[in-house]
């Protein structure tokens, strides 16, 4: 019988009530000021508020899907400002909307149903590749604003997304709806001023806003959490600075990405991917072809204003340090980002026009108050991948130090020199294409520009780069893991391993191939499409996504791990039931995944005369995208801290978080999960977050979705052509970075193929780059269902054998068919010695955590 770590108390605990208060101030450090004509800071508290939007009452708190948590309590918009003490002129409006989403959501539910009733739990597809949106807005009438105040009216524009599905290219998605632009239109004649809040994941069509007159400020909401009514009331009365930057492009038309017509359902092609803008992504892309974006990269207004400026840039052995000056010129106070970013030079390796190099937050500066920061990074990270030479190289010329507050607004620094060309890492090509097709490569003639670039280039301080100083690293590759053997005859257990009587490679050796093939795949036997995962995939903590085997605790003493999905937060069942003596009643208290099991006809279990209430409340916190916006990797830890504890309270060993993809195109569903457009940002972001969980012993990260996983749409299915160099120098190497910085414990893999293997499957991605390049530690896992039946697709499903030959660890769900798989393969082409090691791995966090938790 598993622990239970539920509380049986059901009142609002101290932990909620402070992670709540967390929530609210990183959360309001995070939101983005895109315009401000003077109306806010909002001054009269007193007035009644003209309030509209699909986003006041339903405010989307984070997305869709695993994303999702299940906290008790969301703070919406409207309780916000009513908190604040604004009162809210226009309840008949919202009344009026409340009404007509929930007759959509009904007929909604109806279809879903029959979905369900026809297909079985299979159904669940058809709401990820079709999930629920609410509907329309309905009109704004004058008879809607006679009883608010005529000084200022808020729009809260909401919109949704999530695992499985792509967002649109069409109204009511990436495009404001015609009945938005009318309601706006008639805001700006009814009130002197309009404001309008962006309650939105990514990137929106900004063109309508910024063109229409009336429309007084922009404010990126984003996606902020169980108490984001009153983050955004914070910010919107001045209580709290806006201090967020944005950490994606926001262009001003979708058609500027670079082969935006290609991304996804638009191409007309789900079943290939092809990443033809190379290492052209994001501000990489729109600095390098002139394009100019509607919000850069980096970009952010202030309720303040500040000077920056440089007062040393210098190297140190390996490392740039610049030393930035940066005052509060405003009359109010708030906090400031400072950018550096560098030009490589151009030589045999095209290079963008700048990439980020490193980045520095002040603290709170008061109106004439100064701090200086330093930002620091290393030279090495400057070094391009030369596919030819299968290394990082530095061309020899000049790298440009800029430093500034976005990404159109830097200015030249300093000039590194080069002589000579240097050699930083020694690799093999472990990534190659499958196929040859063309990339974009940039010409500087296109690049970006401003009237004092060449003067600033001249007349820039230049520092020598002193080749010898930088050490050239060479990987080594790991042979083929050795068969594990022992004489000892008396039964291992995880008590004589903790206890030094015997080694861990003793326990492993001892173990039966069917143990072994137990031990690597998760311990839900029905699969996937299993009833039994329905809200209850983990015995110990109801709602957790899945548990490791608990088949060799009486045996062998080894404890499951528990897993728990949400980015944003713990997803698990606030309420479950358990028997006296401690055994879970799947079917009573409330699922994870809400009433799921009663659509699919689940029987509802008696509910025993013993039975005892437990409950799981957890935090939901920002979206990953505004927590990097906030570009403050202390708060970002904070964030993980405050996940942390609350799987330390509930027994749960791995958080299926954070992801960090690269936000290469606006319309991937799963981009609120994900950091950035930029992988310095990412990597760092990440590397904070898992520092913040991975203080409370036990619990650790889960990074993915390793790796292309940039679009929703046959996910499970698609292969993504990508060069090395950009999988190196881009979608990998947040990754790396979060890897070096923090060692999370765990990674899991993405459902799409790379370069023709399915990540599940690629040895190369997994053994060679991941553990042999970059020194992982920990515990490599599937995505849920990788290795189901894929019949009808043009790619097939990842193998449990080859999951296991790639140093794939743990299988998850998991299912008696992975198992029979791994068992029919050993000795085949599957050696014991490779299925040997990923037990190992397993056994390895399991006796690191026990050891942890005590």
């Amino acid at each position: 019988m598993a622990k239970i770590y539920a509380t049986t108390q059901q009142q609002v605990s101290a932990r909620e009530t402070r992670n709540m208060e967390k929530v609210r101030r990183i959360a309001a450090d995070g939101m983005v000021l895109l315009e401000n004509n003077g109306i806010l800071p909002l001054q009269n508290r007193g007035q009644l508020l003209a309030v509209f939007g699909n986003g006041v009452r339903r405010m989307v708190k984070g997305g869709t899907g695993s994303g999702d948590v299940n906290s008790r309590t969301v703070v919406n918009v409207e309780q916000g400002l009513e908190e604040a003490g604004f009162g809210i002129g226009t309840k008949r409006w919202l009344d009026r909307y409340d009404n007509d989403c929930t007759e959509y959501g009904r007929q909604y539910m109806q279809s879903f149903q029959k979905v369900l009733q026809e297909q079985g739990f299979a159904g669940v597809n058809w709401a990820l590749e079709n999930p629920y949106r609410d509907p329309d807005v309905p009109e704004i009438t004058e008879d809607d604003v006679k009883d608010a105040d005529r000084d200022c009216a808020i729009y809260v524009l909401a919109r949704t997304s999530g695992e499985g599905s792509d967002r649109k290219l069409a109204p009511g998605d990436y495009e404001l709806t015609e009945r938005e632009k009318e309601n706006l239109l008639a805001l700006t004649t009814l009130f002197a001023h309009t404001v309008v809040v962006l309650n939105v994941g990514g990137v929106i069509d900004t063109t309508f806003l910024r063109q229409t007159k009336g429309i007084d400020a922009v404010l990126l909401m984003s996606q902020p959490g169980c108490a984001g009514g009153q983050a955004l009331s914070d910010v919107l009365t001045g209580k709290a600075s806006p201090n967020g930057r944005l950490s994606a492009t926001w262009a001003k038309s979708y058609s500027d990405y670079p082969f935006a017509e290609r991304f996804s359902y638009l191409s007309g092609d789900l079943d290939d991917s092809w990443y033809r803008s190379g290492i052209y992504v994001g501000y990489r892309y729109f600095d390098s072809f002139g394009v100019m974006p509607a919000y850069p990269f980096g970009y952010g207004r202030s309720y303040t204003d500040f000077s920056m400026q440089v007062r040393r840039t210098e190297i140190q052995g390996e490392r740039v340090c610049v030393s930035v000056l940066v005052q509060n010129t405003g009359a109010a106070c708030g906090r400031q980002t400072v950018q550096v970013y560098v030009s490589q030079p151009q030589g045999k390796l095209d290079k963008p026009y700048q990439v980020l190099a490193g980045f520095a937050k002040t603290g709170t500066l008061a109106p004439g108050q100064e701090e200086t920061v330093t930002i620091s990074f290393a030279l090495r990270a400057l070094a391009s991948y030369d596919e030819a030479a299968a290394a990082y190289v530095l061309e020899p010329g000049l790298y440009y130090v800029r430093v500034g507050a976005h990404s159109r607004n830097t200015h030249v620094a300093a000039a590194l020199k080069l002589d000579e060309p240097v050699v930083t890492e020694r690799l093999q090509n472990k990534l190659r294409p499958d196929c040859a097709f063309d990339v974009l490569r940039a010409d500087p003639e296109r690049f970006c520009s401003y009237p004092s670039e060449a003067h600033e280039k001249a007349s820039a301080l230049v520092l020598e780069i002193i080749p010898a100083t930088i050490a050239t690293k060479t990987a080594v590759y790991a042979p083929a893991p050795a068969m594990l053997t022992t004489d000892k005859t008396e039964p291992v257990t995880m008590d004589d391993v903790a206890s030094g009587r015997a080694s861990l490679d003793e326990l492993v050796a001892q173990l039966t191939v069917p143990e072994l093939a137990s031990l690597v795949v998760g311990a839900s036997r029905g699969g996937l499409m299993s009833y039994s995962t329905v809200g209850a995939a983990s015995t110990a903590c109801p709602g957790a996504a899945g548990d490791t085997t608990s088949g060799l605790i009486d045996s062998r003493g080894v404890q499951n791990l528990v897993l728990a999905d949400g980015p944003a937060g713990l997803r698990l069942s606030k309420v479950f039931v358990a028997d006296a003596q401690g055994n879970v009643i799947p079917g009573l208290g409330e699922s994870s995944l809400g009433n799921l099991g009663e659509l699919l006809g689940m029987p509802t279990p008696a509910r025993p005369a013993d039975a005892v209430d437990h409950y799981q409340y957890c935090t939901a916190i920002p979206i990953a995208t505004l927590l990097a916006q906030t570009w403050d990797p202390a708060l970002i830890e904070a964030a993980g801290d405050l996940v942390g504890e609350e799987m330390e309270e509930f027994g749960v060993t791995l958080w299926l978080a954070p992801g960090m993809n690269i936000q290469k195109n606006p319309l991937c569903g799963r981009n609120f999960e994900y950091y950035s457009e930029d992988p310095l940002l990412s990597g760092r972001c990440a590397a904070a977050d898992t520092r913040g969980v991975q203080k409370h012993p036990g619990c650790g990260t889960t990074i993915k979705h390793f790796a292309l996983n940039n679009q929703e749409d046959n996910r499970t299915h698609n292969n993504a052509h990508c060069t090395e160099r950009a999988l190196r120098e881009l979608y990998l190497k947040g990754f790396e970075i979060a890897v070096k910085d923090a060692q999370p414990l765990a990674l899991m893999t993405s459902y799409n193929l790379v370069n023709g293997v399915h990540a599940a499957n690629h040895k190369e991605l997994l053994t060679d780059v991941l553990r042999d390049e970059w020194g992982f530690a920990g515990l490599v896992m599937t995505d849920w269902g990788t290795t189901e039946a894929a019949d009808g697709f043009k790619y097939g499903a990842s193998s449990p054998a080859l999951c296991v030959k790639a140093g794939n660890d743990l299988t998850m769900p998991g299912s008696q068919a992975d198992v029979d798989a791994i068992l029919a393969a050993v000795g085949k082409e599957l050696s014991l010695a490779e299925l040997q090691a990923c037990a190992k791995r397993i056994l390895t966090l399991a006796l690191q955590c026990r050891k942890q938790r005590g």
